[in-house]
């Protein structure tokens, strides 16, 4: 049973440290990527589109992640600076979900996490327009040799297209398994980020 049961973490007044305390929780628990996040924009038709990325930062300014600008994410968020995350821990039986405008991180932020990642993956950030369609997977393969060659010395530089966004939550749920689908639901909201957060528990 979720030891939060109960209504303990219903008290809660901060939801950025009640996240952070859940978060370390599925760090040592999770078999799999505790970060993985399901991240949801809309397209220029208002469409909903939902992909799985990494949140790379949670901190009271908000949550962050990292993509090509490029990209159909990308695209979305440039026609629409809103957004909206989940995070499903299976192992806890427990998710958190938040949504609210985005802006982007700065140039210096971006840079510090693009020298972070494994070198593959920072040439692989070159070689791939993500989203568009590939001809085949030898053009892909090619493209990460023709950069892996460009890089072949020195540090490999951070795309221009490439960067993290900040989801700056207007909303925050956290929810928690319960017996007979009798969960146990929080949720935090507030007007803007610097007013003060209410909180409301929700029926399952």
């Amino acid at each position: 049973m979720n030891k939060l049961m109960g209504g303990d973490f219903t008290r809660a007044k901060d939801p950025f440290a009640l996240f952070a305390e859940w978060f370390n929780e599925a760090k040592t628990s999770e078999i799999n990527d505790p970060d993985a996040m399901a991240l949801a924009t809309v397209d220029a038709e208002g469409l909903p589109d939902v992909r799985m990325v990494l949140l790379k930062e949670a901190t009271p300014q908000g949550f962050v992640f990292y993509t090509n600008a490029e990209s159909a994410k990308g695209q979305e968020l440039a026609a629409c600076m809103k957004a909206a995350g989940v995070l499903h821990w299976k192992s806890l039986r427990r998710q958190v979900r938040f949504r609210g405008p985005v802006e982007p991180v700065s140039g210096a932020e971006s840079d510090a996490y693009f020298a972070s990642r494994a070198r593959e993956s920072r040439i692989g950030a070159w070689a791939s327009r993500q989203s568009r369609p590939l001809e085949s997977r030898f053009a892909l393969e090619t493209a990460v040799a023709r950069y892996a060659l460009k890089y072949a010395v020195g540090e490999v530089p951070r795309p221009p297209y490439w960067g993290g966004y900040r989801i700056v939550p207007a909303q925050i749920e956290f929810w928690a398994d319960g017996a007979f689908r009798l969960h146990d639901r929080l949720v935090f909201r507030r007007a803007a980020p610097a007013e003060p957060w209410t909180t409301e528990r929700l029926y399952p």
